[in-house]
């Protein structure tokens, strides 16, 4: 899903750049007010857990793009969106100034995708999976599993589709419109989402059997 320097139209590229830009600075606020002895040491963990799940690509559709899990949803549901904007922003910057993984001048579309879309999809679909299944009388480790598991696939699904639009509304230099670069990353993520939700649900139900202090309910 990390999109190389010259996938991105100038244009694209600066409007991802700019809605990044409240995003970047609300989870900076956020982030500093609510850390503490016991979240900082579980944020700086699942950043280097995901920064090496991210190395693995795999070849997806049409122009050399690639797919992987991203981690926001996990570190969104343990902590915040907030702290996954944080963590999935370091960890892009990182991958594209040292390892060339994703482009500088697509680093905020790349941010856009994993870091806030991911991130904030994710926590919401947690949340609102988690309520419905308290309404139905559901046993907590099945709403744990059901709701972490849902916010880690469509997290992953939904930063897809955001990557999809950036590509195919760049078709004058990426090569393909929205009608091939939508389905494409959609669809072969929804898939990899699949695993992307059974790791987040895993996570998430051992952490709240070990620390479950670190766990948030719906």
């Amino acid at each position: 899903m990390h999109m190389p320097d010259g996938f991105l139209t100038l244009q694209v590229a600066a409007i991802a750049f700019l809605i990044d830009i409240p995003f970047w600075i609300l989870s900076f606020k956020k982030v500093r007010r609510t850390f503490d002895e016991k979240t900082a040491p579980l944020f700086g963990t699942l950043t280097a857990l995901i920064f090496a799940a991210q190395m693995v690509n795999w070849p997806i559709g049409p122009g050399g793009t690639t797919g992987h899990l991203i981690g926001s949803p996990l570190v969104s549901i343990l902590l915040t969106p907030y702290s996954g904007v944080i963590a999935l922003s370091i960890i892009l910057l990182v991958q594209a100034l040292v390892f060339n993984d994703g482009g500088i001048t697509t680093y905020g579309g790349n941010v856009l995708s994993m870091a806030v879309v991911g991130s904030f999809v994710g926590y919401a679909t947690y949340k609102t999976t988690f309520k419905l299944l308290s309404k139905l009388n559901v046993n907590k480790r099945t709403k744990l599993i059901i709701a972490s598991f849902l916010g880690g696939w469509l997290g992953i699904t939904s930063a897809a589709l955001s990557t999809g639009i950036q590509l195919g509304l760049s078709s004058s230099v990426f090569g393909y419109g929205l009608s091939i670069t939508i389905p494409v990353m959609v669809v072969s993520h929804a898939i990899i989402g699949l695993g992307e939700g059974v790791i987040t649900a895993t996570v998430v139900y051992y952490i709240s059997k070990v620390r479950p202090d670190l766990v948030k309910e719906g």
